[in-house]
């Protein structure tokens, strides 16, 4: 059973930089397809970017694509998002998750595991 603790959130002013880490105990982690959500207040948990067992497949809701880069090191078992162009639109819980499947998914039901969460806040 995997474990996931993400770190790396705090408060930014737009067009700022910060770079997010789920750090995996527990389990196969270079196994794992992972992925990064977020839940803004008041509404649904959405899909961020997924990355494949090996980093080499990466895939990026719209609304991130070109700020956002996924990656991951498999020697470390930690996942990374790095968010640069920040938007206070950005704003949100991020969760890292993990699924048994080593593909990536945009979707909540393919993954398995969860953080507990990292706030993001992006200033104007």
């Amino acid at each position: 059973q995997a474990q996931l603790v993400e770190s790396g959130g705090g408060l930014v002013q737009a067009g700022g930089s910060l770079r997010l880490s789920c750090a995996a105990s527990g389990a196969t982690f270079s196994s794992y397809g992972m992925g990064w959500f977020r839940q803004a207040p008041g509404k649904e948990r959405e899909f961020v970017a997924a990355i494949n067992w090996s980093g080499r497949s990466t895939y990026y809701a719209d609304s991130v694509k070109g700020r956002f880069t996924i990656s991951r090191d498999n020697a470390k078992n930690t996942v990374y998002l790095q968010m640069n162009s920040l938007k206070p639109e950005d704003t949100a819980v991020y969760y890292c998750a993990a699924g048994y499947s080593g593909n990536y998914y945009y979707t909540e039901i393919k993954y398995h595991y969860w953080g507990q969460g990292t706030q993001v806040s992006v200033s104007s």
